[in-house]
C-alpha cells in the first residue's frame, strides 16, 4: 500500500520539475535579449550564474538596453529592488530549510520565486523541503543552460516573445496559485495586488510596483481583513445558540 508521505513527495517532485521546465524555457528569452542589449555571451552567462533571479536579470538588461554603460547605476538599483523580495522569501523558508549554516548558505542561492512557491504549495514538511530543493536546483541547471543557448542563438531565433516564452513562467505561477484561491481573503489579496502592480508599472521604475503590491498582502494578513468570522448576534449568545 502506498503511504501518503510518498505520494506527497512524488507530487512535490513533479511540480518542481514542471515549473523548472517552464521557467528554463524562459531563459532562452533572457539570453537572446541580454546579447541584444549589448552584453556578450560570457557576460550573459555569468549574470545568470551569479545573480540567478529572473526578474532582477530582466530589469538589469532592460535598463542597460535603454542607456548603455551610463545606465549601469540605475540598472543595478532596479535589479536590487526586485531582489529585495528574496529576503522575505528567505525568512519564510528558514524553518523549511532547517538549521545548519552550510545548508542555509547553499539554500540562499536557490531561494527564488519558483522554489518558494512550489515548497509552500505542499502540505507535509518533507514534501516542502523536497519541493524547494528539486525546484531550485533544476531551475538553476535549466536556466543557465537555456541562457547560453539563447545567447548563442539569439540572432537566429529573432524576438523570443514571438514564441510565447515570456508567458511560460507566468503560466507556471498561475498553475501553482490557482488551487490556493479558496477563500475570499486569498482572492481579494491576489486581485488587489495585481491591480496595484498593473497600475503602477507604467509610472515607477522596475521593482517598485512589485514591492508596493506586496504591501497589500502584508496589510491584509496583518489585520486579517476578510478572514474574521462574522460576529455573533446578541440574541443568539443569550440563548446559547452556536
Amino acid at each position: 500500500m502506498t503511504h501518503e508521505p510518498d505520494v506527497e513527495a512524488r507530487r512535490a517532485r513533479r511540480q518542481g520539475v514542471a515549473v523548472a521546465l517552464a521557467t528554463s524555457a524562459y531563459g532562452i528569452s533572457f539570453g537572446a535579449l541580454a546579447v541584444a542589449s549589448g552584453l556578450d555571451v560570457w557576460q550573459t552567462c555569468v549574470l545568470s550564474l551569479v545573480m540567478f533571479t529572473g526578474g532582477s536579470q530582466f530589469a538589469f538588461i532592460g535598463v542597460m538596453a535603454s542607456g548603455g554603460l551610463s545606465a549601469a547605476p540605475a540598472a543595478i538599483a532596479s535589479a536590487a529592488l526586485l531582489g529585495v523580495r528574496n529576503v522575505a522569501y528567505g525568512m519564510r523558508m528558514s524553518p523549511v530549510i532547517g538549521p545548519g549554516w552550510p545548508k542555509r548558505l547553499a539554500a540562499a542561492h536557490f531561494t527564488i520565486d519558483e522554489s518558494t512557491a512550489v515548497s509552500l504549495a505542499q502540505t507535509s514538511p518533507r514534501a516542502r523541503t523536497l519541493g524547494f530543493w528539486v525546484t531550485g536546483v533544476a531551475i538553476y541547471i535549466g536556466w543557465n543552460a537555456t541562457t547560453l543557448a539563447g545567447a548563442l542563438l539569439g540572432d537566429v531565433l529573432g524576438d523570443p516573445r514571438a514564441y510565447g516564452l515570456d508567458a511560460a513562467a507566468a503560466a507556471a505561477f498561475l498553475a501553482l496559485l490557482w488551487p490556493r484561491l479558496r477563500s475570499r481573503q486569498a482572492i481579494a489579496v491576489g486581485a488587489a495586488a495585481a491591480v496595484v502592480a498593473a497600475c503602477l508599472t507604467p509610472w515607477l521604475m522596475p521593482g517598485l510596483p512589485v514591492l508596493i503590491a506586496a504591501l497589500v498582502a502584508v496589510a491584509v494578513g496583518w489585520f486579517n481583513w476578510l478572514g474574521r468570522p462574522a460576529p455573533e448576534n446578541g440574541a443568539q449568545r443569550a440563548r446559547g445558540t452556536p
